[in-house]
């Protein structure tokens, strides 16, 4: 009878412990992987941008605005893996708004629009815009389950005792939570 008590105080207070930091580190690496994730196809669309400036350079020179600007989002860095995790996330922003002119430039220019490469260039640009949001919706619900199992009782005891500190989700920022203004797009009044 007391080996069974035993038993269950090392269930109770070895085993089940163990058992809750290890989901903790799971959950956390799930959180690195889905950041990893962003990462990459984030490198992917940063090393696109000279493909697609010298696409639309080929179809509309004089509109030097947009490719000054396009160009501009890359500070002047040759490698993703340059950019800092400030650079990142300011690029990840100041590509929306490029990548909105780029479109009006296309809409301006039917030449472009006609253009098999620049067809290509915007499907691919569509497709890592999916994977973008897929990889970000990913990396919010590992936030999530990772934040939702360090906070609730009893393993938030053992959270506590191993430093686990909640982790943020991504939130869109305010001036792309607003729907986008065509006539400004297309320089209508």
């Amino acid at each position: 009878m007391p080996w069974i008590i035993l038993a269950a105080c090392l269930l109770l207070f070895i085993i089940v412990p163990i058992s809750i930091h290890n989901g903790f580190v799971r959950r956390r690496n799930a959180i690195k992987n889905a950041g990893g994730a962003i990462d990459a196809v984030l490198k992917q669309r940063f090393d696109l941008l000279p493909n697609l400036v010298e696409t639309v350079k080929r179809y509309a020179a004089h509109e030097a605005e947009v490719f000054s600007s396009v160009t501009a989002l890359r500070g002047g860095k040759q490698s993703y893996d340059e950019l800092s995790a400030q650079e990142k996330q300011q690029f990840d922003l100041g590509f929306g708004v490029g990548l909105r002119n780029f479109y009006a430039v296309a809409e301006r220019y039917p030449e472009l629009r006609a253009s098999d490469n620049f067809m290509h260039l915007q499907r691919t640009l569509n497709e890592l815009e999916e994977q973008l949001s897929a990889a970000r919706r990913t990396y919010n619900a590992a936030v999530t389950d990772y934040n939702d199992s360090i906070q609730v009782f009893p393993a938030s005891i053992i959270a506590g005792m191993g430093h686990f500190q909640p982790e943020k989700v991504l939130e869109t920022p305010e001036e792309e939570r607003q729907a986008p203004n065509l006539k400004s797009l297309f320089g209508d009044n």
